[in-house]
């Protein structure tokens, strides 16, 4: 599994989530919702330091972007790739599966 968060996006988080000194950011599953990897759960991210993640990412900003291990279930064998969307400016996710992406 593989993390990748773009520049503009690794921004985004900087400008817009506290994120207290040597925390991260974390992509977790969240209980309700819909995404198009896992049909009642969707993507959920809050300021947290890692335990046992299973994939990073370290932006040239220098934030720490990261999923933990009792969260690899959700992406069901997906990488997450991280982008910044000009016409909402905000993040937007898109799941990548043996090279097919599917956008959130």
């Amino acid at each position: 599994m593989q993390l990748v968060v773009e520049p503009k996006a690794a921004a985004w988080f900087k400008e817009e989530v506290g994120i207290p000194e040597g925390a991260g950011v974390r992509f977790l599953a969240k209980v309700y919702g819909c995404s198009p990897v896992n049909s009642g759960f969707s993507l959920a991210m809050e300021s947290n330091f890692p335990a046992y993640p299973v994939a990073t990412h370290r932006s040239e900003n220098g934030i720490l972007f990261f999923i933990e291990e009792n969260d690899e279930w959700f992406f069901d064998g997906h990488d997450l790739h991280v982008v910044y969307n000009e016409v909402l400016q905000e993040p937007a996710y898109i799941y990548v599966k043996d090279g097919v992406a599917v956008n959130n």
